[in-house]
């Protein structure tokens, strides 16, 4: 199978980066500079990622933003134009987690979606069989690219190339770099403070240089999906695919906060507040490594040598922490402070359940 490459694959590939196949696109994994010095230019300064590799849905049409909140879990009601929103597809029929996007109100009548890049289809295909006459969707996945600007100097970076900055968190402005629009939104994937640019593919290279060049003096670095693996993990942030799935819904996820639990509609709705009612049979809670051992996804978690309670979802080495991190899905009983076990290559590695994040930052501030 072809793999479908970013707008800045040439830029990436004249870099050295490492690339893998990701949700059927070629991207980059890391850059020669490796992970942990990519984690850390994050964490301390700014890093910038290519995830064009991300779906960009637009709705369209009278009552857009009504409709959509007959689908999606959370509730559009509660915000306006110029902001975003983290919010749910769920299956009608299981409750399973189809996607998790980023929903962008432009108006009543507008909405662009984000949903990642393995089910952008799957999304589309979903709304396009319930959505009334009159809506109109339009798939930008291949025409748009996405970047993400992501640091404590992420203001400072954009600030120099003439893009809007200091917009509140989840919100998000439009602008123009060399006559095309740019979506400036003031979200990501690190738990960072920082920026998803938004832009056609005849800027993106554009975009992309001018980015590099004017954060260079801010210790800025390009950043693969390796650390931004690292970096979501450190967070708690789940990913479609491991944590989440159709196999998961919301209250097992610990997502219900992205529930709005008292609108009378939304995709697998009923199943949903009944099983919030009875308690989720098992919960995503996060582990972290007592000792040297680091945790990897479909590894056992044991109460026990012989009581398995669960499986990691996500695992991996906290360049923060320096010690070893994972989300795991566990029996509900197991609660926050209690010592697991985890099989790591025949070794019963100690764990100890701990609610994420699992490194505190300052993402939402002005």
């Amino acid at each position: 199978m072809s793999l479908t490459q970013s707008p800045l694959h040439d830029r990436h590939v004249a870099a050295g980066a490492k690339l893998a196949e990701f949700g059927g696109w070629e991207m980059p994994l890391e850059y020669p500079t490796g992970v942990l010095k990519e984690h850390a230019a994050v964490r301390g300064a700014v890093g910038v990622f290519d995830v064009s590799h991300l779906g960009k849905i637009s709705v369209r049409g009278e009552g857009a933003v009504d409709h959509l909140n007959t689908c999606l879990t959370n509730d559009l009601g509660r915000i306006g134009p110029g902001q975003a929103q983290y919010t749910l597809a769920c299956d009608e029929d299981t409750g399973g987690i189809v996607d998790d996007l980023i929903a962008y109100h432009r108006g009543e009548d507008d909405v662009l979606l984000v949903p990642n890049a393995a089910s952008s289809t799957e999304i589309m295909r979903r709304l396009q069989a319930t959505s009334p006459e009159g809506l109109t969707l339009t798939d930008h996945h291949e025409t748009h690219a996405v970047l993400a600007v992501q640091g404590p100097r992420s203001d400072e970076v954009l600030r120099e190339i003439g893009l809007p900055v200091g917009h509140d968190y989840m919100s998000f402005r439009e602008a123009s770099f060399e006559g095309q629009e740019v979506v400036v939104c003031r979200t990501g994937y690190t738990g960072e403070r920082g920026y998803e640019l938004i832009a056609d593919n005849s800027v993106a290279t554009a975009l992309w240089d001018a980015v590099l060049a004017a954060g260079e003096r801010h210790g800025i670095l390009p950043c693969g999906l390796g650390a931004r693996d690292t970096l979501r993990t450190e967070m708690g942030y789940p990913l479609h695919g491991q944590d989440i799935s159709l196999d998961v819904t919301p209250n097992q996820a610990r997502l219900g906060w992205a529930v709005g639990w008292s609108k009378p509609a939304f995709w697998g709705r009923d199943l949903l507040v009944a099983e919030k009612q009875t308690g989720p049979r098992v919960t995503l809670r996060g582990l972290v490594a007592q000792g040297r051992g680091i945790a990897r996804p479909q590894m056992s978690v044991k109460i026990t040598q012989d009581l398995p309670v669960g499986h990691v979802t996500s695992g991996t080495f906290s360049p923060t922490l320096r010690k070893g991190i994972a989300l795991a899905l566990v029996n509900s009983q197991i609660q926050e402070g209690a010592e697991v076990l985890v099989d790591v290559r025949g070794r019963a590695e100690v764990f100890v359940v701990t609610r994420p994040p699992f490194v505190e930052t300052d993402v939402r501030e002005s």
